[in-house]
């Protein structure tokens, strides 16, 4: 749409110059899928004698010439396969872009168990057997297996090969199902995957619970009693605020929050699931599939978005474990400059005021994941895509590399200074040396520096201008640098601190501080003579304080997320975790920042910092605290990064 709204713009330009417009270029006409397209439904049984809702669309030039035959490419979601009643045409979004469409596939859509249409019980994030025993041990990887062999058994016109793809709860079916993959499965692209809900997914990250995102997804996804087609319509959750920081301030602690799903104190049972299991427990362990990923014959193509606020550290840890568990296999990763699903959703060319340079969905669509299922499961030629493709940041190029993190990235520790400096020598006095501030629950630092209800993806590269100036912000900057500084892998947060509470947030931002005269000049007042009212002055983007990368680490589980510890007031402790992955170039003329905070509200719920249980908070338990974070020789507090020379 941009393209053509370009394109319209130049013609009009050329319109008034030459006083006769050109006759208006004819655009494409859209693919007719319906066309192209026979849709049919089954019921397709699984062992245990419950029955899958499939849809299949077939080519029907199948019908037309019997010798030509096509690829199946499968999506397996809890999301529906609607639209329903096989006159009503879905398959578009069956494929990953258009060329799938036009190259011809067999699309097939399957409700997972429990869901919609499908018959029997669902469970979130299905836990893997890795024994069965019986036919009544059923799991992601048995229901695709039976699925497919149903699929290969029954619908004409295939070659005997499948490839599975899916975005986000999709992306973990997609992992979850290639676990001692049936033979036919040929390739599989998990596309933000959720790996482990409680390590840095969707539900928690560092021990804090992601509550703004969690708390707006379970207002729409509620139990079902299935099979069903869904609400015909529904209204929108009603917050009764446009504030969300205002609106989870109000309601107070977490079981007050878990009573707030409707105006009668309504409960969703899976809300308080997350809430309930706030530790590392069985119910979280027998969930997390990473440990699980063997047996995996088939090409795999991970996918992910640097700026994925729901599912970064999944598609890397789907990675990462597939690596290690299948040695010899195809295992390749993609991470764009994305939010989460932008690589199917967007053009991938900006996100907020950061500008990525160029169509990112485009490329990926076109040069990488086509490709690549077409050589897997049509024999074409090599798509010849590294191990490794990552888009690097801040430079805005696509870069290959044969394993990630590249083996060229080199450990370097940042460390805080006194003045609120920041550099790679590390500090040189003797006796202890410490910053300070004051952190109160009941006026916790917000995550973004505007009023929004939900999540906006855009807090991701947020200018962090507004949480510098915060007296319950520590600030700490490199001098500007004089050559560029890559930054590739894990980011290692590596603090010394203490609390006068019994327990504490510690929220770790590396920021991307972009020099002064970056960006458009501030607009002038026109001198045209014509009156005009003062307009809302815009925001300079010089001096942009860009989030690069930012997550807290919640302090009773310094030591372990399965047994939680209360801190020692005024007992000086290590506190040591990893932000997820970045690659990013700190250009010339820009300077490094590193911020640290111990609350980022309501991206993350508030800890009272007081040792109880935090979803039974009281008021009282609330409590401001004196924080402290070292920098002196024997605690030389920092960030570790992994640095390309």
């Amino acid at each position: 749409m941009r393209l053509t709204v370009s394109v319209l713009s130049l013609l009009a330009a050329s319109a008034v110059q030459a006083q006769t417009p050109p006759p208006a270029a004819a655009s494409a006409p859209a693919y007719d899928s319906a066309a192209n397209y026979t849709k049919y439904e089954y019921k397709v049984p699984v062992r245990d004698g419950k029955k899958l809702f499939t849809v299949v669309y077939v080519p029907k030039e199948a019908a037309r010439d019997a010798a030509k035959t096509y690829p199946f490419l499968m999506v397996r979601t809890p999301y529906s396969c609607g639209p329903y009643g096989v006159d009503n045409m879905g398959v578009r979004r069956l494929a990953p872009s258009e060329d799938f469409l036009k190259a011809g596939y067999i699309f097939v859509c399957q409700d997972v168990r429990g869901r919609y249409m499908s018959e029997g019980h669902f469970v979130e994030m299905t836990p893997h057997v890795a024994n069965k025993k019986s036919k009544n041990d059923v799991d992601e990887s048995s229901d695709t297996h039976d699925s497919v062999q149903w699929l290969l058994d029954h619908v004409k016109g295939h070659n005997g090969k499948l490839g599975l793809w899916g975005i986000s709860y999709p992306g973990f079916y997609v992992a979850a199902s290639i676990i001692d993959s049936h033979p036919a499965i040929k390739a599989a692209s998990p596309q933000a995957p959720i790996a482990d809900y409680f390590m840095r997914d969707d539900g928690y990250h560092g021990g804090g619970l992601m509550l703004v995102h969690n708390y707006g997804f379970f207002t729409s996804y509620k139990v079902q009693d299935n099979p069903t087609i869904g609400p015909k319509g529904s209204l929108p959750f009603d917050y009764n605020s446009r504030d969300g920081y205002d609106y989870f301030l109000k309601l107070g602690n977490l079981a007050n929050i878990q009573k707030s799903f409707g105006p009668k104190g309504e409960r969703n049972p899976y809300f308080d699931q997350l809430v309930d299991n706030d530790t590392y427990n069985e119910h979280w362990k027998a969930r997390a599939i990473p440990p699980h990923l063997k047996g995996i014959k088939a090409a795999v193509l991970t996918v992910g978005g640097w700026y994925d606020a729901e599912d970064l550290a999944g598609p890397l840890s789907v990675y990462k474990h597939i690596k290690a568990q299948n040695p010899g296999s195809s295992n390749q990763l993609v991470m764009g400059p994305w939010v989460h699903g932008g690589w199917s959703r967007s053009v991938g060319k900006a996100l907020g005021q950061i500008s990525f340079a160029q169509n990112n969905s485009e490329f990926f669509q076109k040069k990488i994941v086509f490709p690549f299922f077409e050589q897997h499961l049509r024999g074409a030629a090599d798509a010849k895509l590294p191990e490794a493709y990552m888009f690097e940041t801040g430079t805005n190029v696509w870069r290959q590399y044969d394993a990630w993190p590249p083996a060229q990235a080199k450990a370097r520790t940042l460390y805080f200074q006194p003045g609120g400096k920041l550099g790679f020598t590390p500090p040189a006095a003797a006796q202890s040396a410490f910053d300070q501030y004051i952190s109160d629950p009941n006026k916790p630092v917000p995550f973004v520096g505007y009023t929004a209800l939900s999540m906006p993806q855009e807090y991701m590269v947020s200018d962090q201008r507004f949480a510098a100036t915060r007296p319950d912000v520590l600030v700490y900057e490199s001098e500007v640098l004089e050559e560029d500084v890559t930054v590739a892998g894990p980011v290692g947060a590596k603090l010394f601190v203490s609390t006068s509470g019994t327990d504490s947030d510690w929220v770790v931002k590396l920021i991307d501080v972009h020099p002064p005269e970056a960006g458009e000049p501030p607009g002038a007042r026109s001198r045209d003579g014509a009156p005009s009212d003062p307009e809302t002055p815009k925001s300079n983007f010089g001096g942009f304080q860009q989030l690069v990368r930012g997550d807290p680490l919640r302090g009773r589980f310094r030591n372990s997320f399965e047994k939680p510890e209360a801190m020692v007031p005024g007992k000086v402790e290590q506190i040591a975790f990893d932000l997820p992955d970045v690659n990013h170039t700190f250009r010339r003329g820009h300077k490094i920042m590193v911020q640290v905070q111990s609350s980022w509200f309501p991206l993350i719920d508030r800890n009272p910092q007081s040792f109880v249980r935090i979803r039974d908070a009281k008021p009282e338990d609330f409590k401001a605290a004196t924080q402290k974070v070292y920098r002196w020789k024997d605690q030389a507090s920092g960030l570790v990064l992994r640095v390309i020379d």
